[in-house]
């Protein structure tokens, strides 16, 4: 038994390596999605996904297709999940400390996790993985707030957003702000999609939609009504969601146990 144990984990991991080398033939000759996609959807181990993530992260991470980028990009790390945080494109602050969501936003967002959820910082940057509609920092522009990113840079940057779901295959994404919501639905206004689940397709994948108000300090409309009722909403259909509730249990469970230890 163990020996067939032992031989089924060899072919797995020599099946994901040469998918990643067939990555970089179809990336080059046919584009990602010519011969990439059709692999991912079929079934695969979790060790296999987990080396093809690793290789897009390192890959993500060499990206420099948008020369009026600011920054080189900005990524949460090769984290395992089936649940997706997808954010607008980083701050000024976040290519420094290389994480996302690592300033006022971010302080406002995992405040949130932990109030409703009863998951903290940490747990969320461990257990969830994050994306972004851009993965670097725009810059300024001329009124001296954090430029939008360009419809270009937004294509871009796409592949790499369904690269991720078809490896991932999260059953949950949760867009924050209306940039990262109109990647996956209409959204003509906030009051229209906050505080309600949607079941989405991209990249050949069907799942799950709970958006969020982006919770920058620069946007008042999570704090006064509706937004403040509807973000409420939304959180609390983010904390009933299964996979954030098993999150849940499970800091609670590893709390306990620190205690009694």
């Amino acid at each position: 038994m163990l020996k067939s144990d032992a031989r089924t984990r060899a072919h797995s991991q020599s099946f994901a390596k040469w998918i990643i080398a067939l990555s970089y033939f179809a990336r080059s000759a046919f584009g990602v999605r010519g011969v990439f996609a059709p692999l991912l959807s079929g079934p695969m181990s979790r060790t296999s996904r987990q080396q093809l993530l690793q290789r897009h992260v390192t890959q993500l991470l060499q990206c420099r297709r948008c020369p009026r980028m600011q920054s080189t990009p900005v990524s949460g790390g090769a984290i395992m999940s089936d649940i997706m945080v997808v954010g607008q494109a980083p701050g000024p602050r976040e290519p420094v400390l290389q994480r996302p969501f690592a300033h006022t936003a971010g302080k406002t967002l995992f405040r949130w996790f932990d109030e409703f959820c009863g998951v903290n910082e940490a747990a969320v940057r461990s257990r969830i993985y994050f994306a972004a509609v851009c993965r670097c920092f725009p810059g300024k522009n001329s009124s001296g707030t954090d430029r939008v990113p360009a419809p270009d840079e937004i294509r871009n940057c796409s592949s790499w957003m369904d690269n991720e779901i078809r490896i991932l295959r999260p059953c949950l994404i949760i867009p924050v702000g209306r940039l990262a919501i109109m990647q996956f639905i209409d959204c003509p206004r906030l009051e229209k999609v906050i505080g309600y689940t949607f079941r989405v397709q991209r990249a050949g994948h069907r799942f799950d939609l709970i958006p969020l108000p982006h919770p920058s300090g620069a946007s008042p409309w999570h704090k006064i009504s509706p937004g403040r009722e509807l973000t409420k909403c939304a959180l609390e259909l983010i904390a009933r969601y299964p996979a954030i509730a098993a999150l849940s249990k499970r800091r609670r469970q590893s709390e306990n146990a620190a205690t009694l230890g």
